[in-house]
């Protein structure tokens, strides 16, 4: 998806892990998941760039769906579908 479908997403569940550090933000979404609707999209903001390549990884192993990352001003927002 591209950054303006990303923005237009209707957010399930947003996470808000900006100051901390690897392995916070993945921490912060794994618990986060249980109270975003099936289906729903999850946004993860995280001020550390790795937690791209982590959620990436982790919804490839649980089998949400990756949607998309925008940089902001210091700060990423991550995009996930949760579906199961």
């Amino acid at each position: 998806m591209n950054a303006d479908e990303l923005k237009a997403l209707e957010i399930g569940k947003l996470v808000d892990a900006r100051g901390t550090a690897c392995p916070g933000p993945l921490l912060d979404a794994r618990r986060g998941i249980s109270t975003c609707p099936v289906g729903g999209v999850m946004e993860i903001q995280s001020s550390d760039s790795g937690t791209i390549i982590d959620i990436q990884r982790w919804c490839r192993k649980k089998k949400h769906e990756y949607l998309g990352d925008i940089e902001n001003d210091g700060f990423w927002s991550v995009y996930l579908r949760r579906t199961k």
